[in-house]
Parts: C-alpha cells; structure tokens; sequence
C-alpha cells in the first residue's frame, strides 16, 4: 500500500464492485482511457477479480470517504499494449469525473513512478494517451513523461481503431540526472 494526505494506493477488493461500478459506469470516463462503460456491478466485480488483480494495479481511495474513485497500475511486457522491452513497463490511470482537475492523478502517477523505479528497479515506464484526452496527457508531463513523436491507432483500446494515441516515454537514467 503507498498514500499521500489524500488517498491510498491500495490492492482492490470484491467489496469495491458497487463503488467501481458507480463511477465506471458514466460514459465519459471509460472512453476517455480505452475502455468501454461498465454495464453492471457484476461486470465490475468480474473487472475487478481478473483486471485489477495481481500486484501491479491499485485502488485510488479517497481516504476522507474511504472510497475507491479511480485506479492506476503498469503493465509488463507481453501486457502492454506499447511495444515495450524488458524491465520496462506501461503506465495506466483513470480517475471518477467528480474528481478531475483536483491533481489525484498526477499526484497518484508520481507516487507510482516512485514505486516502479525506486522499489521494483523498472528502468522505463511508457503511456499513452488518446489525443482527444489532452488531460491525460498533462499529467504525465508534470511527471516527467516527454513526447516520443509516435503517433498511433491501438485496435487493443475501446475506440483505438478510430481515434490515434500519442506515446510518451519516461527514462529513469533520465531522470536521475
């Protein structure tokens, strides 16, 4: 588990169904991040039992409600849907629409880029981010995320086939110095 004075970055549980399913559910967040809206407490309970499980996606609980409103995580190789190498990883967050422009996500992403590069030694975390989603994209670049120049459909996201995502790319080596 990691925190700041707001949230928890924390594992998921079976009992987070209906509060998943209440924000996952609102069309414009889903869309936004490659997903489609979830379309019952059962299908967020199934998301969370096989997508948010293992050791590498977290809750992002609102500590004042106790409240999970967003999740982030990194994808290996052979998960990712970014061509990546070994040791490196893709990076992936959304947040529930009452609490846009509020910094949880870019305060949550420098939180895991701490964790990724400090804890489980990860020496690139790659994004990306539907061009229609600028937002997204302004969060990585407060933490540290530059421009690749790659520009590209991903058939893999909900609305990939149609709507282009731009890379972005954050070295460790880089950072460091």
């Amino acid at each position: 588990m990691m925190e700041t004075d707001r949230f928890l970055l924390r594992p998921w549980h079976e009992s987070d169904a209906e509060a998943l399913f209440k924000y996952a559910s609102d069309p414009d967040v889903g869309p936004r991040a490659g997903w489609p809206p979830h379309k019952s407490v059962e299908e967020s309970l199934q998301i969370i039992r096989t997508i948010f499980g293992g050791d590498h996606m977290w809750a992002i609980e609102l500590k004042e409600t106790g409240e999970p409103i967003g999740c982030i995580g990194y994808l290996l190789k052979g998960e990712s849907n970014i061509d990546i190498g070994e040791n490196e990883a893709e990076a992936g967050y959304w947040i529930a629409k009452p609490y846009w422009n509020k910094g949880i996500c870019t305060e949550a992403l420098k939180l895991m880029i701490d964790y990724c590069f400090n804890e489980k030694h990860i020496d690139v975390l790659w994004s990306d981010f539907f061009i229609d989603n600028p937002a997204s994209g302004r969060v990585m670049e407060k933490c540290g995320f530059r421009e690749t120049g790659e520009m590209r459909y991903c058939e893999n996201l909900y609305g990939g086939s149609k709507r282009p995502v731009k890379v972005m790319k954050l070295d460790h080596a880089e950072q460091k110095t």
